[in-house]
């Protein structure tokens, strides 16, 4: 377990190894695609990442209209660093940042939905998460 000062800020650099090297550990098909997923995550309206010794431990993202909706489609930790609060940091950046909007939404499944729960999140009504997914980790 790690217990080194964590970073958290907003719009860091990546580079294309180390957030390829956070997508694989985690088992996100993303990885595949690498050109494209730091593409997206920079033309992300928000983009927060969490560091320990400059290295890259966690990343979050958010997909804005920049008034009323907010999506937070990425949110991921180092399998090594999880457990820690680092999610729940880099979580509440981003929910700090959308603070009043209308809708804050985002997709879990598996253990995840827990988390998201402890941090104000709810299934609404009978919504159904629908998609076209090309990946195959969900």
């Amino acid at each position: 377990m790690h217990r080194e000062h964590t970073e958290i800020s907003l719009s860091d650099t990546l580079q294309e190894d180390e957030v390829v090297k956070l997508y694989r550990d985690n088992g996100w098909s993303a990885a595949d695609k690498p050109e494209q997923l730091l593409a997206a995550l920079q033309g992300s309206h928000t983009l927060v990442t969490a560091r320990c010794k400059g290295n890259l431990i966690g990343l979050g993202n958010a997909i804005s209209d920049g008034h009323l909706v907010v999506y937070y489609p990425h949110l991921l930790v180092s399998p090594e660093y999880q457990g820690q609060g680092v999610g729940k940091q880099l979580m509440l950046a981003l929910q700090q940042r959308y603070q009043g909007f209308h809708q804050q939404m985002l997709t879990a499944d598996g253990e995840a939905t827990g988390f998201y729960r402890a941090l104000g999140f709810s299934r609404v009504g009978k919504a159904e998460p629908m998609w076209v997914y090309a990946g195959t980790d969900h």
